[in-house]
């Protein structure tokens, strides 16, 4: 992934995104592969049959965004990608990371390790649905992201873990009053 990280910083452009400016619309041709130098991106779809919305990732400080495969094919993006804070990011066309890909026997395993990588990512986010508790999924991403309850608010926090805001509200008075 240092190779991935290298490209994104050397043959991509630096981006600024204000927050609520988002890097991709669910429904448009997915564009865009980044490395997250500064901030938070949320991934965000709509309900079929309630249209709200949901948060189905982040990708923070040090991490990837983009929807990929989507962007190297330009198909459709499935979520909605956007800045929950100001952000920045070396950002590559899809375009142009498919011609690296395609480059040479070294680029062209790292494509195999990527779709790896978030194969593995979503995995567990799925296997933590079905074998976790509400309150072991919270742990959990306070695990992988100390500092988020500073950044975020509770409802997005809770959307991402699938709970209500209440039911989330519960767990951190729990947590914090020892229970």
């Amino acid at each position: 992934m240092e190779l991935l990280r290298n490209f994104c910083e050397q043959e991509g452009e630096h981006v600024v995104y204000r927050k609520g400016e988002q890097m991709e619309h669910e429904g448009n041709p997915a564009q865009w592969f980044g490395f997250v130098t500064q901030g938070c991106f949320k991934y965000v779809t709509q309900g079929i049959s309630d249209g709200r919305e949901h948060i189905t990732w982040f990708s923070f400080e040090g991490e990837f965004v983009g929807d990929y495969p989507a962007c190297l094919y330009g198909s459709p993006s499935m979520t909605t990608i956007e800045a929950m804070m100001p952000s920045r990011m070396y950002r590559v066309s899809g375009e142009q990371m498919m011609e690296w890909l395609r480059r040479d026997t070294e680029t062209m395993a790292l494509r195999g390790i990527i779709a790896e990588h978030l194969l593995s990512q979503a995995r567990a986010r799925y296997l933590d649905f079905h074998r976790a508790t509400a309150r072991e999924r919270y742990e959990l991403l306070l695990r992988r992201c100390p500092g988020i309850v500073e950044h975020l608010p509770l409802n997005i926090i809770a959307s991402f873990l699938n709970l209500t805001p209440k039911t989330l509200s519960m767990i951190r008075r729990d947590i914090t009053y020892g229970r």
